[in-house]
């Protein structure tokens, strides 16, 4: 096959996948996870229920790559601000932070619980505690971050802390709740024996 073929078919794979899983995340979203089929993803994306099952076996795997799409935008998002200029203190307060809002704007509560049981979603966990745990050893380094506990189960401390981000009302409550969990983690707030 050419090589301009074989790019054209490979995007257009490619658009047809991203439209699949826009509109299932979009039905599910509007009707509810129970009530969504095969069909209406179909109909939605406007390609064939035959073409569909070429793609994905039925609506649990869309939802599944649609997730794992949704984790790792986030993931690469997190890295980006990760990566960015600025004092190590500055850029760990960054990524909890953008953590902390995308926690606090989940919005289908059927769909996440749901989702957030795969595999898929452990190895994210596990990229995540380490983008964090890797700033933290930095900030362990430049003096600005407690060095007593391991980086991993302070990572791991950060995340579980910021997952309440979920249940609060406001902007503000989640810019407060971030600067707590900073606060946790400065040098100066060891515990005395």
């Amino acid at each position: 096959m050419p090589k301009l073929w074989n790019t054209t078919i490979t995007t257009h794979r490619q658009a047809v996948r991203d439209a699949t899983l826009d509109k299932a995340a979009a039905l599910v979203e509007k009707h509810g996870l129970a009530s969504v089929t095969m069909s209406q993803i179909a109909e939605a994306a406007g390609i064939g229920r035959a073409t569909l099952y070429k793609y994905f076996p039925d609506v649990q795997s869309i939802l599944t790559a649609w997730h794992e799409r949704h984790v790792s935008n986030h993931l690469q998002h997190l890295a980006e601000i990760r990566d960015q200029g600025g004092s190590v203190g500055e850029r760990l307060k960054a990524v909890l932070e953008t953590y902390a809002f995308i926690a606090h704007e989940r919005h289908n509560i059927e769909l996440a619980s749901l989702m957030h049981q795969g595999s898929h979603v452990v190895r994210a966990q596990e990229k995540l505690v380490t983008l964090i745990a890797d700033l933290l050893k930095q900030g362990v380094k430049a003096g600005e971050i407690r060095g007593d506990v391991a980086p991993n189960e302070l990572a791991g401390y950060c995340l579980h802390a910021l997952t309440a981000a979920g249940n609060l009302q406001s902007k503000a409550a989640v810019h407060r709740l971030v600067a707590i969990t900073l606060t946790g983690l400065n040098p100066d707030r060891r515990p005395t024996k």
